[in-house]
């Protein structure tokens, strides 16, 4: 299982399994629960550079960061 403590968002931690470039148990810690539980669920299986793709940039508001982009994040650091 993969920590990563995310910085700039209401979710304080994010945890993952990477197995053969693939996302699988993605689960964040705080933050808006039914959005990032919708977003573990939408993830799953997903090949991960596809998801860095996708998510990597995407803000919240006018953070400079969002949940998604915190996840890419951890994808790249942990690839």
């Amino acid at each position: 299982m993969i920590e990563y403590k995310t910085s700039g968002t209401c979710s304080t931690k994010i945890r993952f399994d990477l197995r053969d470039g693939r996302i699988h148990s993605l689960s964040f810690e705080d933050g808006c629960d039914g959005n990032l539980k919708a977003l573990g669920i939408l993830a799953e299986g997903m090949n991960a550079a596809e998801l860095v793709k996708k998510f990597r940039g995407l803000r919240c508001g006018r953070r400079k960061t969002s949940c998604a982009d915190q996840l890419a994040k951890a994808i790249e650091q942990f690839k």
